[in-house]
Formats: structure tokens, C-alpha cells, sequence
């Protein structure tokens, strides 16, 4: 029997939340993990708290909304481990407000960091990557149940998601015959740092406490809690395995029920 060559993964935003939950996951199931993220001190910290963990993991720093920047990541992350089987584009940021104030700024800034970014990344792992020259690929889109539904106070978030869906199966079926598989994963609310961030932004929006806006916010959830990192991590597990090779173009939800469609 021949050992399969561990499998190369590319996250971004991985320094915290779904991201590092996700490498973890990828990490401890076998896979060479390059990580990135923004702030170079982040991923420095990141990278040495998993290797500390037994994990191979390396990476850098990147702004996934420049095209400078990430054709230098994916070229590191190629030198370092080789070309990429499986990337999760997770980098994203929250954003919103009273459509009619939004800053011109704020809704270009969504959209690159939460849209722009997944096209780039994306071209580059197929290109630079390798990933196109392989007869089997994992590309996996954090989207959000945002992306299948209009969120009230959140118009920039809600159309840069649902453009992540809409590129991942228009993308998915062009792949398809290749035996690259384009998925994205939509939770729900997630307790993570952006979680806080978001929960703080509707507490000022509406004059209220972090904590009225939370009881608010599970009350809609039909399992009646926040779902963890790890549980959206498990998703991605598996859109990376053998098993899942006929699922493409698809954009499932992890949301405790909230959304079901």
C-alpha cells in the first residue's frame, strides 16, 4: 500500500475564528496548511501557537483584496509546500449601516475584502497554484447565510456574500469537468471576534446593550444558540474528502436552522 503525499491547503483569514478553526481541522487531518492573514504579527503568532501543536503549518501576511499581494502569498505558499489541492477562502470583514449614509469607502471595502478577494485568490490557486493541472481540487467559499437573504442594516455584507455564491456556482459548473469541486459554506451566526464586532455595531445602531442584541438574535435562531467555529469547520472537513467529490456548486448552510434554503 502507498502513502498518499499530504495534501496542500491554503486558508485566508486564518488567524482567528472560522479561519484558524478550519486549519486545525485541515492540519490534524493530514494537510500541509499555509495560512494568511493581514497583520504579519498575527500569523506569526499563529503559525508558531500551531506548529507548538505538532501541526504543519507555515504562512505570511496578505491583503486579499490586492492582486500584488496575493500572486506573491500563493507563490510563498507554493514555495514552502508545493502546489494546492484545497483552498478556503475565508478572509472576510462585516460592514453596514443605513444604506442611504453609507460611505462610499465602507461599501467599496466590503465588497473587496469579502468579493474581490475570493476571485483573486481563487485565479491565483488555479494559476500560480497549480490547482488547475490536478484532476482533483478543493476550492471552499465561507460565505454566509447573508448571501442567501437580505439583511436589514447589512446591504454592503448581504451583496458581497451573495456574490460569493453566485461566483462559486458559476464557477463550480465550469470546473466540474475537471474534477474540481467549488462549494461555499453560509453559517449563520458563529461566535467569533466579528461576531462581537457585529453585535456592537447593531447595539449602537439601535441604542440598546450588546446583550439585548444577542437575546435578540438567538431568540431567531431555531436551536437557540450561536453555532462554534469548529461545527462550520466540520463542513469544510468534509467538502475537502474523498466522499464529497459530486457535491459542486452548492452553498450549504451551517446556521442552527435559521436559514433553510
Amino acid at each position: 500500500m502507498t502513502t498518499r503525499e499530504p495534501r496542500v491547503a491554503v486558508v485566508t483569514g486564518a488567524t482567528s475564528g472560522i479561519g484558524l478553526a478550519v486549519t486545525r481541522l485541515l492540519a490534524g487531518t493530514g494537510h500541509r496548511v499555509f495560512i494568511g492573514a493581514r497583520t504579519a504579527e498575527n500569523v506569526t503568532a499563529t503559525v508558531k501557537q500551531l506548529q507548538e501543536e505538532g501541526l504543519d503549518v507555515d504562512g505570511g501576511p496578505v491583503d486579499v483584496g490586492s492582486r500584488e499581494q496575493v500572486k506573491a502569498f500563493v507563490q510563498a505558499a507554493v514555495d514552502r509546500f508545493g502546489s494546492i489541492d484545497v483552498l478556503v477562502n475565508n478572509a472576510g470583514r462585516s460592514g453596514g449601516g443605513v444604506t442611504a449614509d453609507i460611505a462610499d469607502e465602507l461599501w467599496f471595502d466590503v465588497i473587496n475584502t469579502n468579493l474581490n478577494s475570493v476571485f483573486l485568490v481563487t485565479r491565483e490557486v488555479l494559476t500560480t497554484g497549480g490547482m488547475r493541472h490536478k484532476d482533483r481540487g478543493r476550492i471552499i467559499n465561507i460565505a454566509s447565510t447573508a448571501g442567501k437573504q437580505g439583511v436589514v442594516l447589512g446591504a454592503p455584507y448581504s451583496a458581497s456574500k451573495h456574490g460569493v455564491v453566485g461566483f462559486t456556482k458559476a464557477l463550480g459548473n465550469e470546473l466540474a469537468p475537471t474534477g474540481i469541486t467549488v462549494n461555499a459554506v453560509c453559517p449563520g451566526y458563529v461566535e467569533t471576534p466579528m461576531a462581537q464586532r457585529v453585535r456592537a455595531g447593531y447595539a449602537q445602531a439601535y441604542d440598546t446593550s450588546e446583550d439585548a442584541i444577542l437575546t435578540k438574535f438567538q431568540a431567531k435562531i431555531p436551536l437557540g444558540r450561536y453555532s462554534t467555529p469548529e461545527e462550520v469547520a466540520g463542513l469544510v472537513g468534509y467538502l475537502t474528502s474523498d466522499t464529497a467529490a459530486s457535491i459542486t456548486a452548492q452553498a450549504l448552510n451551517v446556521c442552527g436552522g435559521l436559514g433553510n434554503f
